[in-house]
């Protein structure tokens, strides 16, 4: 097999077994053997075996030699340590967009909370679930964009796939999604007021009330 055709395959490989972590398809503390991912993925083992080895470098999976594959755990500790690291990138994004006077960028994402919010008072369905998490992941990638820093951009990256796994351990209940919704208007809000404090303080107090969604004391 060329060089070039084995990277591509460990490159599908890799994205592969990333979508399967982050979309709940192999969930937290979750373990499985080679062979079985081999079929999930469906690709030969040489490939998924260095799609493992990369997604043990960046904290998604431990590797248990002659047995299989760990998913990394949602403990307190790591959910804790996750969503501080997204909390610091927020603040510093949140900052910029005031700097920049982008807050009319965030007009159309403002509309979709808005929208999500409305709909949640009357009556939760699956499918608001997921999309209230699509809108609630853009808010946040559109603060880490505005970091406008590459380097920043890989790491929050690498964050964000470790909090999809997290996230996917528990549902998002219902009771959750309006406060969400509110605590990010209220970021948004700020930041269309040019108080680069109050959003960061906004941004902040959203950190607390997840983890306290988690049951983690703050």
């Amino acid at each position: 097999m060329p060089e070039s055709e084995g990277l591509l395959l460990a490159d599908k490989a890799f994205l592969a077994l990333r979508e399967l972590l982050t979309s709940g398809g192999l969930r937290a503390g979750q373990f499985v053997s080679m062979p079985d991912l081999v079929k999930m993925i469906g690709l030969p083992i040489a490939p998924v075996r260095e799609a493992v080895k990369r997604a043990e470098s960046v904290a998604l999976v431990r590797i248990l030699p002659k047995r299989g594959v760990a998913v990394m755990e949602a403990t307190p500790a790591l959910i804790r340590e996750c969503f501080h690291l997204r909390t610091i990138f927020d603040q510093e994004g949140a900052r910029q967009l005031v700097r920049r006077d982008a807050a009319r960028n965030l007009e159309p994402l403002r509309a979709s909370h808005q929208r999500i919010l409305d709909a949640a008072r009357e009556g939760v369905t699956p499918s608001l679930q997921r999309e209230a998490m699509a809108v609630d992941w853009a808010l946040h990638t559109a603060l880490a964009d505005a970091l406008e820093n590459d380097s920043a951009r890989e790491i929050y990256e690498r964050n964000r796939n470790r909090i999809s796994v997290i996230q996917h351990s528990r549902p998002l209940l219902p009771d959750r999604i309006v406060p969400a919704m509110e605590e990010h208007l209220a970021i948004m809000d700020a930041i269309a007021g040019d108080d680069e404090e109050r959003a960061a303080a906004r941004v902040r107090e959203h950190y607390r009330q997840t983890l306290r969604w988690w049951g983690i004391i703050v």
